[in-house]
């Protein structure tokens, strides 16, 4: 089922999320919903804080459509436990953020540990793209948006956007 993605400003946007105790099937059924609204919007990072859940579990897929499977991964408790030195710079969105982008510098390489959806754990050490779309994704988790990264003006100039986008759609309804 696709659920409704929160628009920043929302204070649920910048709570820290509980952690997930064990993988029961709500949170199976939470995840498979985050992996279609994701695609559906389309995206290729949601955190459960985008669609009102304050639990600690992100979906993602970083395949770009016609570059190969598609490979949905979902994570349950996320942690990086190990980051690289070397940095990357991207051009990050979010769909928190709807048509804002701006460069944010992040670790290159990180290592991260993850609980995956039969209850097992699993670490892998993602690149990238995917280590920029992970460490996204954890920040959420964390309370922190892509736009903390920015200058204050900048930030400023983009909430005042995504506002506008709020009283906008509000009357559309």
């Amino acid at each position: 089922m696709k659920r409704p993605i929160l628009i920043h400003p929302d204070p649920r946007l910048k709570k820290v999320c509980v952690p997930v105790p064990d993988v029961s099937d709500e949170l199976r059924v939470l995840a498979d919903d985050m992996l279609e609204t994701m695609y559906a919007a389309p995206g290729i990072g949601l955190a459960a804080p985008q669609v009102g859940i304050l639990q600690r579990v992100i979906a993602m897929d970083c395949v770009k459509e016609g570059e190969g499977d598609a490979r949905p991964l979902v994570m349950f408790n996320p942690e990086v436990v190990a980051s690289s030195e070397e940095t990357n710079v991207y051009e990050e969105g979010c769909l928190s953020i709807p048509e804002q982008y701006a460069e944010v510098t992040r670790p290159k390489e990180v290592q991260v540990k993850w609980i995956d959806r039969d209850g097992h754990e699993q670490s892998e050490t993602f690149d990238g793209l995917w280590a920029t779309c992970v460490q996204h994704e954890i920040d959420h988790l964390n309370g922190k948006l892509f736009i903390d990264y920015l200058k204050p003006l900048k930030r400023q100039m983009i909430t005042r956007k995504m506002q506008k986008l709020k009283r906008e759609r509000a009357r559309e309804q």
